[in-house]
């Protein structure tokens, strides 16, 4: 029987995402997902707390990470260096699947409240950078502006990335179009 097949994880968050595609996310119900993954709606709440999870989960992971290279930066790293190598590590997590960063945006996109859950999962990554960086002994309002402005970067970079036609033969990784991205933000506050 399918519900005993490895990674159900895996298999729900897919079958989720081709739902979404196919239907909607409005149209898609926890028990739709759970039919087409082969399991029970009991097994995918064991996974997600809720079918916008299936788009958002990981966030923690991501955050993790990202403070994590702020923590490991070298000592003498400015904030925003320290951010620079916290908008790596986000990437190098998030930009492994560009067609399934296009699928996901595209469901994001046509959803306000699924737009605002990406706001407070971002609000939440912003405050957790600055209490890394004021743990290194920046001061709370340099810490502050620092991880925002990475953020905005980081935002600015994720949707060109995610932009990038189908048909483009060559894609970038995702940490080269964020990169470039903070750099441009640089430029235009040197100016």
């Amino acid at each position: 029987m399918a519900r005993w097949l490895p990674d159900a994880h895996g298999r729900l968050g897919q079958a989720a995402m081709e739902l979404f595609a196919e239907r909607g996310y409005d149209a898609t119900t926890v028990a739709d997902i759970a039919e087409r993954a082969g399991l029970t709606k009991r097994t995918f709440f064991r996974h997600f707390a809720d079918k916008r999870e299936v788009l958002f989960g990981g966030g923690e992971i991501l955050q993790d990470a990202m403070t994590a290279a702020i923590a490991g930066a070298p000592a003498d790293a400015t904030p925003i260096e320290a951010v620079a190598l916290a908008l790596t590590a986000g990437a190098d997590l998030v930009g492994s699947d560009l067609d399934h960063t296009r699928e996901r945006q595209a469901i994001i996109t046509a959803h306000p409240e699924l737009q605002e859950r990406e706001l407070i999962k971002m609000a939440r990554i912003g405050a957790a950078l600055a209490a890394e960086l004021e743990a290194r002994g920046t001061d709370a309002t340099t810490a502050s502006l620092a991880s925002q402005a990475g953020l905005a970067a980081f935002r600015v970079g994720f949707e060109r990335w995610a932009a990038i036609p189908p048909t483009r033969r060559r894609v970038p990784k995702l940490a080269k179009v964020i990169a470039d991205s903070l750099d441009e933000l640089q430029a235009i506050v040197a100016a």
